[in-house]
């Protein structure tokens, strides 16, 4: 962690104290000031007619459930989810839009969803560096989406707050409030609890340095997805003051959100997962295995089989997205992992692979 003079750890019990009720704007007026201190921030003062607004930003997959997770746990405290898909994987191997094709599965979050199909150029245009390809999407969640919005009611005001992500790093709720109400550097990291199969297992280490949370500039100064989640200056003016400048205006807001990686359902996503990585390497034989797949995710044991990370299993986790624990018939593999299937719905009592459609 960060020196105590530049600690910021969210605080949940004080949000619940300082509300009358689960909803951003139910925060008590009196309170907003303190509660941005005991953050760390000072107050969000409103520097025009425009209330501010947060902004969702992340790239989709295929990851259905992980989706009606985080559209059900942030819907209160998100003004719009900014959604991009693509129908090629980071890798340049044909897919379908998911999104698309189930957009009517989603019609209750439709007034919230900012949603676009954008068409990876290709190796001829980026290369065949399989990074430049996920940089290219990740950017387009602000140059391909936020000129769109100007000029209607969805349009990004100085000071709006965007937050960039993958779909299965999740904001803890008060995390928003946090956001919404407070004042903050220009780069923000939302450290996430890193759990990897299910809640079950947690990466030993430090915390997951991802979310990041910057405010919007205009169309032109805004920090670029891709920047603000490498930690990358921007390219504009000085390189030396940026280089500076992204390092001074920048902290980290701790216990600030959920990570789960490779928290799957079946064997097959986490197959197509390894054959859409940007870690090429990581795509082998041996790890596709459903066999090796189902002992290393029921054991907690490196997916790709690296001995240096290292699982510890957490017995009756409570902190969990709610969403998850009121439905958790429907994703039980999402708590426990114990088990000849590992909590796969797609592995039979012979331990062999149903036949089942693809998403």
């Amino acid at each position: 962690m960060p020196p105590k003079a530049r600690l910021h750890v969210l605080q949940p019990d004080l949000y619940r104290w300082s509300t009358v009720g689960p909803s951003q704007n139910l925060l008590l007026p009196e309170k907003i000031a303190g509660f941005c201190q005991a953050h760390g921030f000072n107050q969000y003062l409103q520097r025009s007619a425009h209330e501010r607004k947060v902004y969702d930003l992340f790239l989709f997959s295929t990851e259905l459930d992980w989706l009606e997770i985080r559209l059900h746990t942030l819907l209160p405290y998100v003004d719009f989810f900014v959604i991009v898909e693509s129908r090629t994987t980071f890798t340049g191997l044909p897919k379908s839009a998911v999104l698309q094709d189930h957009w009517e599965d989603f019609v209750p979050f439709h007034n919230k969803i900012i949603h676009r199909v954008i068409d990876d150029p290709g190796s001829a245009v980026l290369g065949s560096i399989t990074w430049d390809h996920e940089d290219f999407l990740r950017n387009a969640l602000l140059h391909g989406v936020f000129p769109g919005l100007v000029g209607t009611f969805r349009e990004a005001h100085e000071g709006d707050v965007l937050i960039v992500s993958d779909v299965d790093e999740i904001p803890k709720p008060e995390t928003l409030v946090v956001l919404r109400k407070c004042a903050f550097p220009d780069r923000v990291t939302l450290r996430s609890d890193f759990y990897y199969y299910s809640f079950q297992w947690l990466h030993a280490g430090e915390k997951w340095a991802h979310p990041q949370v910057t405010t919007y500039r205009g169309l032109e100064s805004t920090i670029p997805p891709k920047d603000l989640r490498n930690g990358e200056p921007t390219t504009h003016g000085f390189l030396y003051l940026n280089h500076l400048r992204s390092w001074w205006q920048r902290s980290d807001l701790w216990d600030a959100a959920w990570h789960c990686s490779s928290c799957f359902a079946t064997v097959r996503e986490m197959q197509r997962k390894m054959e859409s990585f940007s870690h090429t390497s990581w795509d082998t034989a041996e790890n596709r295995d459903p066999k090796t797949i189902i002992e290393r995710v029921g054991g907690g044991r490196d997916l790709f089989g690296r001995e240096d990370q290292v699982y510890e299993r957490v017995v009756e986790n409570g902190d969990v997205p709610a969403y998850i624990l009121q439905h958790s018939g429907k994703f039980g593999y999402l708590l426990d992992r114990d088990g000849e299937r590992a909590g796969f719905t797609d592995v039979g009592d012979d331990g062999l692979l149903l036949e089942r459609n693809l998403v």
